[in-house]
């Protein structure tokens, strides 16, 4: 996921090396902060909504919009601007970011870009990079010489980059929904098991789950406290509930399974 302006300019990566840096003396710093149309994935609205210490569902109602246009299946979810002048990022200052160390995943990777397309074929993720020169941006004007494997390791984008594939997996499913009635409840599926993770633990612990499924207890504590672990398992839910994946042991009784 990358963010889009319609002022970018993507470009080549001349011998997978760029020149780029950006820090409080470059007179454009934060610019680049304002009028965004930025993707939020599940991973980057848990480390967001933790480290403002609010609910998923609180952090969906102040900080997000959802769109339906964006992808041929599912709604994504952008995060919303202010309602100022320059429509400026909800989390920039002067200083700079104030979630910095949890900024999305399209903060992070800028100014490069990613393009990446799971391939069911070969269980994994193509991915490609290039470079987004906007006009405005001076950081290209500094010295300091980066490979792309480099700037993902300073910027902190393995982990990143590991759950966003995971998701793109299910976005990317070769599979379809359905029939026509069972495309709406599967698309509130998606959208509580990809972005309110709260109100899935909900749904877990307060209904009949554990009763039509197998997990281990070991998986259960982890489920009950850790975002993580949740998401993780989350998106194997999401792959079994949308498309009949093998992905969640259901429980047995006997000869006879449970009713889902």
């Amino acid at each position: 996921m990358t963010q889009s302006k319609k002022e970018s300019v993507f470009r080549p990566i001349e011998g997978n090396k760029f020149k780029f840096l950006c820090h409080k003396e470059v007179p454009c710093f934060t610019k680049c902060c304002a009028n965004l149309n930025l993707v939020l994935t599940p991973y980057d609205i848990v480390r967001m909504k933790t480290r403002l210490g609010i609910s998923s569902e609180d952090f969906l109602e102040q900080y997000t919009s959802i769109s339906f246009d964006r992808h041929p299946r599912f709604p994504m979810v952008f995060l919303k601007m202010n309602n100022d002048r320059e429509k400026t990022c909800p989390f920039v200052t002067r200083e700079g970011c104030s979630i910095y160390e949890d900024r999305p995943s399209a903060c992070r990777i800028y100014p490069l870009g990613r393009a990446s397309l799971w391939l069911p074929r070969h269980s994994r993720t193509k991915e490609d990079f290039f470079l987004v020169q906007e006009t405005h941006c001076l950081g290209f004007q500094e010295d300091r010489v980066w490979t792309v494997q480099q700037w993902m390791a300073d910027q902190g984008l393995e982990e990143y980059n590991k759950m966003n594939d995971e998701w793109l997996e299910i976005l990317d499913f070769p599979r379809e929904l359905g029939s026509k009635n069972e495309i709406s409840l599967k698309i509130q599926m998606f959208y509580i098991g990809s972005y309110n993770l709260d109100k899935l633990r909900e749904l877990i612990f307060k209904s009949k789950f554990f009763h039509l499924f197998e997990l281990d207890n070991d998986l259960k504590t982890r489920l009950e406290a850790d975002d993580v672990a949740l998401l993780k398992f989350s998106f194997d839910w999401l792959k079994f509930s949308l498309f009949g994946e093998k992905t969640i042991q259901v429980r047995r009784y006997g000869s006879h399974s449970i009713p889902g």
